[in-house]
C-alpha cells in the first residue's frame, strides 16, 4: 500500500461459488471518481468492502495510509470515510435536522456525566451542534423548514438530506451510491453543481456509482468500468466512453446484432 488518499489493491470477494469481485485494483487522491458498470457489475460490492460492510476474501484496502479491512462501519466512519446508499436509509420519522444530528455522532466530545447532568457544556455542544445542523442543511439546498419530518419531504430532498448526514461526520472521502436515482434531470443537474462545489470548497474526495451517463461525464475526473466483477477500463470520461470493452459490455449482444452482416 501507498500513501494515496486512499487505495484498494486486488479486492476480491466471493459469494459461495460466485466470484463477484476479481483482482479489483483502487486508488483516489483528489477530485471525483466514478464507478460503473452493467447490473450485477460489483459496483455495489465494492463500496461494501469499502466501508466494511462486506470482508473482502482477498486484497487490502487504505485510507490515509491506514488499513481498512478488518475494521467496522463505525471505525470506517471515525477516520473519515462516509457513504450512502442505494436506497434511501434515513430515518423517516424523525426530522431533518435529527437526521443530520445523528450523523453528527462520531464527532461529538461529550461524557456521559454531562449529558446526564446537562451541564452547561452539553447546552453549549448542542447548540452549536443544531447550528451545524442548520448550515449544513443549507449547504446541500434545503432551505425550507429544518424541522419537517424526512418522510414528507420530496424524493430529491431526501437524497440531498443524506448527503448532509454524511457531510456531518466531517468526511475526507464521501462515497455516494446512485445519488441522483429518481431525480429529474433538473435535479440531478443542481446535484451536479453540489458535488462540484463540495470539492472544490470543501476539499472532499468523492466516489460515485452512477447510472446517469451525463452526470458521469460533467462530474467525473476518473471513471472505472467494472464488467462481471474485473475492471475493464479506467481513466477519463471520454476515453473511457470511447473504450470498445465498455460499448460491449453496456450493449453486448444487442450491439453486435445491429452490426450489418458481412455479404454472402
Amino acid at each position: 500500500m501507498t500513501t494515496a488518499l486512499f487505495e484498494a489493491r486486488g479486492v476480491t470477494k466471493r459469494f459461495g461459488g460466485l466470484t463477484a469481485l476479481h483482482q479489483v485494483d483502487f486508488v483516489l487522491d483528489r477530485g471525483i471518481a466514478s464507478i460503473i458498470g452493467p447490473n450485477g457489475a460489483g459496483k455495489t460490492t465494492l463500496f461494501n468492502i469499502f466501508t466494511g460492510l462486506y470482508a473482502a476474501d482477498e486484497g487490502g484496502v487504505a485510507f490515509q495510509g491506514r488499513p481498512l479491512l478488518g475494521l467496522r462501519p463505525d471505525q470506517i466512519t471515525a477516520l473519515g470515510v462516509c457513504r450512502t446508499f442505494q436506497n434511501i436509509r434515513l430515518f423517516a420519522n424523525m426530522t431533518a435536522l435529527e437526521n443530520v444530528l445523528v450523523g453528527m455522532h462520531a464527532r461529538i466530545g461529550l461524557r456521559v456525566w454531562d449529558v446526564l447532568a446537562r451541564a452547561p457544556r452539553f447546552r453549549q455542544t448542542e447548540a452549536a451542534l443544531q447550528a451545524r445542523a442548520v448550515a449544513l442543511l443549507e449547504r446541500v439546498g434545503l432551505r425550507g423548514d429544518p424541522n419537517a419530518v424526512a418522510r414528507n419531504l420530496p424524493y430529491g430532498d431526501q437524497r440531498r438530506l443524506e448527503i448532509a448526514r454524511a457531510l456531518a461526520a466531517g468526511p475526507a472521502l464521501l462515497l455516494l451510491d446512485e445519488p441522483t436515482a429518481g431525480m429529474t434531470q433538473g435535479e440531478a443537474g443542481e446535484l451536479m453543481g453540489l458535488l462540484r462545489a463540495l470539492v472544490a470548497d470543501l476539499g472532499l474526495a468523492l466516489i460515485l456509482i452512477e447510472h446517469n451517463m451525463r452526470v458521469v461525464m460533467e462530474v467525473s475526473d476518473r471513471v472505472t468500468v467494472l464488467d462481471h466483477g474485473e475492471k475493464i477500463a479506467e481513466g477519463p470520461p471520454r476515453e473511457v466512453q470511447a473504450d470498445p470493452r465498455v460499448i460491449e459490455a453496456y450493449l453486448g449482444a444487442a450491439a453486435r446484432q445491429r452490426r450489418p452482416r458481412a455479404a454472402r
